[in-house]
């Protein structure tokens, strides 16, 4: 399955896809890595494993449609059948959805529905939760809302700090984001409503992670 990759930033979970095809656990191929910010890490992340990359600067498009068709065309000519938002900073509005229904992945540094938004994991330490984690999601018209496919939970220590947390999330969102794609790749998601239902067994998991499929 040909895939493409929205980024804005430093690109941590787009090394972790990039890694995952390369040992041949993602059985995709980088068809694309675009990132809508100029001179970001995600970008030389991507030269360094071969993947094409392109540069569609969001401010040269007046309106969120206008950047989202050109976006879709960058997708479509480079034969994109599946798209993964890591780390991309954008709404997307319904030109993308349209474009690849139910082929839109997010992850999010939080367990889903909970603690929405930026800042997930300052918002977990500030609720006083015990548990939190990562989500992988398909992507719909509302921020952080589309039907959930993989979860992975981290425990929240009592000395944790914001960043002590993101480091652990962050290690599962590599894990889960990779495999919830390899799942979609192998045609095991099927959407019900508004619930994701995964065909088969999921893989291990490194202690102390959790699936919460």
């Amino acid at each position: 399955m040909r895939l493409g990759v929205l980024v804005s930033g430093r690109g941590s979970n787009l090394e972790a896809i990039l890694r995952a095809i390369a040992t041949g656990r993602l059985a995709c191929d980088a068809a694309l890595v675009v990132s809508n910010r100029p001179a970001v890490a995600a970008l030389e992340i991507a030269r360094t494993h071969g993947a094409p990359t392109l540069l569609l600067d969001h401010h040269q498009y007046p309106r969120r449609e206008q950047f989202d068709t050109a976006l879709v065309g960058a997708l479509r000519a480079a034969g994109v059948e599946l798209v993964a938002l890591a780390g991309f900073d954008r709404l997307v509005t319904s030109v993308l959805l349209d474009a690849f229904p139910e082929r839109i992945y997010n992850v999010h540094p939080a367990l889903l529905p909970a603690f929405k938004g930026l800042h997930a994991q300052r918002q977990a330490l500030d609720y006083g939760a015990r548990v939190t984690g990562a989500t992988v999601h398909l992507v719909d018209e509302h921020m952080d809302h589309g039907p959930i496919v993989l979860q992975g939970a981290v425990a929240i220590a009592h000395d944790d700090t914001e960043e002590t947390l993101t480091a652990r999330i962050l290690a599962v969102e590599h894990a889960i984001f990779p495999a919830a794609l390899q799942l979609c790749a192998e045609g095991r998601v099927r959407v019900v409503g508004r619930r994701v239902v995964v065909g088969g067994v999921l893989p291990p998991l490194p202690p102390p992670m959790l699936w919460l499929p």
